[in-house]
């Protein structure tokens, strides 16, 4: 029988793609602490992690999806700059592939887009709605914990990326 969180989640705050993160990665990871066992806060940090993306992590279905996804965006992404090169894109790719019309479509978008940050809001965009669809059901689990996990690494980059020093990135980009 899986096991139920029901007052971690519940005193969690919801997140928003357009808001700031109302706390820490890691500070959720503290909260899981005082109420999961080791093992599963420690699969929450794993999973969360920067390579998580082992397509046999056995996380959950809602994480499989997860990893699968991420994996194929990643290889419609590969396809398109190997196309642009004139290289075979085979060589790149992670398995396993699944191609989906939408994920492709998504891919292109961001390929094509003429600025940097615009194209990865597309994809993180499209990561956010993917974890929104993966939530549904999920409650009060283990698999909800996942979910909200890679949505505060989502929100958490974004913050980075806002609060970056921009003048200092760009002389340090100008003087190299």
């Amino acid at each position: 029988m899986p096991a139920y969180y029901t007052y971690l989640i519940s005193s969690l705050p919801m997140l928003n793609f357009s808001a700031k993160p109302p706390f820490s990665l890691e500070s959720f990871f503290n909260k899981c602490r005082d109420l999961l066992p080791d093992k599963e806060v420690e699969i929450l940090r794993l999973a969360c992690g920067q390579n998580s993306y082992s397509s046999d992590a056995p996380w959950g279905s809602s994480f499989k999806q997860w990893v699968n996804f991420e994996i194929t965006l990643r290889n419609e992404l590969a396809r398109a700059r190997a196309g642009r090169k004139k290289t075979d894109p085979l060589k790149f790719l992670r398995f396993p592939d699944s191609p989906q019309a939408w994920i492709s479509h998504v891919a292109m978008a961001s390929y094509r887009s003429t600025s940097i940050l615009e194209a990865e809001r597309i994809l993180d965009q499209a990561r956010w709605n993917l974890l929104e669809d993966l939530s549904l059901g999920h409650y009060f689990d283990f698999d909800y914990l996942l979910i909200y996990g890679l949505k505060l690494k989502i929100l958490e980059r974004w913050e980075r990326i806002q609060t970056a020093d921009k003048e200092q990135l760009l002389n340090s980009v100008v003087s190299n």
